[in-house]
């Protein structure tokens, strides 16, 4: 399998992508594909993007999947998906709807707060739309946390789906020093502190890439 992603500093929906092919514990190539330069041209005049120039972009032989969503369901569906979502029904259906909400939703977030590992910003106020996001992804949390969260660190105990969608947005919450209750604080060390963070997070601190749009300040 190839895995095609952006620059690992800024591209959210790349983490995801990848997370999830590590999730799978198949062997993928992974193939970075720099955002808005050359090689993304390239890439696109090449046939390597064939969503519209969007990452991450999953080729297995002949299939192509791309959306970070429909990758990590395609993997699930190739390795069990009990390895993705949780073995109990209820568990299993909030982490669905956790994930679709994240998929879809929290777009003043991702607008005024977009990903970048490498720097740490100083919001002069949160906006009342990215408060209410905010709000809502911790109660998001704390329901998973507190009914299901009890077999480990993470959302529904142990890593899975949900984790890897809500990982971008503890790069968010850290980089631009969210302030958070005490079991997010916990929940959000625990992701950042996973083997596979800890590797995603060393190779974007040594990109050379820089994409002045997401560098400056939110205002």
């Amino acid at each position: 399998m190839k895995l095609i992603i952006g620059n690992k500093n800024y591209s959210s929906w790349s983490l995801r992508g990848w997370l999830a092919a590590k999730q799978s514990g198949l062997a993928f190539q992974e193939i970075t594909v720099p955002l808005f330069g050359e090689e993304w041209s390239r890439a696109q005049d090449a046939g390597l993007q064939p969503s519209s120039g969007k990452v991450p972009i999953l080729w297995d032989d002949e299939v192509v999947v791309w959306d970070s969503l429909a990758i990590m369901e395609y993997l699930a569906d190739k390795v069990g998906r009990e390895r993705f979502w949780p073995r109990d029904d209820a568990a299993r259906g909030i982490a669905r709807a956790m994930v679709a909400e994240m998929h879809s939703s929290f777009q003043a977030l991702r607008q005024v707060c977009p990903m970048n590992i490498r720097r740490q910003f100083e919001l002069p106020e949160v906006p009342e739309a990215v408060r209410h996001d905010i709000l809502r992804i911790l109660q998001l949390w704390a329901e998973a946390r507190s009914r299901f969260g009890h077999g480990g660190p993470f959302l529904f105990g142990t890593f899975g789906a949900a984790d890897i969608y809500y990982a971008p947005v503890v790069t968010r919450f850290m980089s631009y020093g969210i302030g958070v209750p005490g079991f997010a604080s916990a929940y959000m060390e625990a992701i950042w502190e996973h083997e596979w963070m800890q590797s995603w997070i060393a190779a974007a601190e040594h990109e050379e890439w820089v994409i002045e749009q997401y560098e400056k300040v939110p205002v």
